[in-house]
């Protein structure tokens, strides 16, 4: 499953980011393999905006397609 399938209130963990300059934009957010963050809402053709702790990042669609996620237990209600 890739990011941006994500719905508001989810949380995953990262498990891939294939693309080299895909894995550098998202270091730049400061999202990396590994990291579980929530998914805080999904603009309607627009970015997705996910919370890492407490910052809040907005991504592309085009980023977020590149990025493999698996969903988290956690849900937030």
């Amino acid at each position: 499953m890739t990011l941006d399938r994500v719905k508001r209130g989810q949380s995953f963990k990262i498990t891939s980011i294939p693309n080299e300059v895909v894995r550098v934009q998202a270091i730049r957010f400061g999202i990396a393999e590994g990291e579980t963050v929530s998914c805080e809402e999904v603009v309607p053709a627009g970015p997705i905006v996910i919370r890492k702790n407490k910052q809040q990042i907005a991504l592309g669609r085009g980023l977020a397609r590149q990025i493999g996620v698996v969903m988290s237990c956690t849900e937030k209600e």
